[in-house]
């Protein structure tokens, strides 16, 4: 399995939300020989977003079914209680969201004492300045360009502008 973080962007990180989940391998192996270049999982509480999605045993499932890098957003409110739980399902990163962490820096360390990349996520409301502190603490930035939790929504072209700050404190040579 190749890590996305050593590979030139740009990248296609496939959501697995949309798949038809009676046929998940099918849509898993169609969407790869497509050109993407990972799986996005999105794991959704019920509380930190009102939907429900999936967690570990679908993932384990996922990972049985698959050996590409996987990448499970956690919009859920307690990033780290299921953290260890859904690594052990197959997960390569966390991506969990600066909203439902106070301590971003520490749960950022915690997860990656589990063993695998870690991300911090962004709603659109928030501001970019909130997540300057664990910059250097992750892999990936999620800067969401909907309402977290809702499927079918526009892009919110706002968010544009958090991207370019980002991009600048973290390749300000680019």
């Amino acid at each position: 399995m190749r890590s996305p973080f050593t590979t030139p962007p740009p990248l296609i990180a496939a959501s697995v939300l949309s798949a038809d989940f009676s046929k998940l391998k099918s849509e898993i192996d169609d969407v790869l020989s497509s050109g993407g270049d990972y799986l996005h999982l999105d794991v959704m509480d019920g509380h930190f977003v009102p939907n429900i999605s999936f967690g570990p045993p679908v993932i384990k499932a996922i990972r049985k079914s698959t050996d590409v890098y996987l990448d499970a957003h956690l919009m859920i409110t307690d990033p780290l209680r299921y953290a260890a739980p859904i690594v052990k399902a197959g997960a390569n990163n966390i991506t969990f969201h600066i909203e439902a962490s106070p301590d971003a820096v520490s749960v950022a360390k915690e997860i990656r004492k589990l063993g695998c990349n870690v991300g911090i996520t962004l709603n659109p409301a928030t501001p970019v300045e909130s997540i300057y502190p664990v910059l250097e603490h992750v892999d990936l930035v999620l800067i969401m360009s909907v309402v977290p939790g809702f499927s079918g929504q526009k892009f919110m072209p706002e968010v544009l502008p958090k991207v370019r700050e980002v991009k600048k404190r973290i390749r300000p040579e680019a």
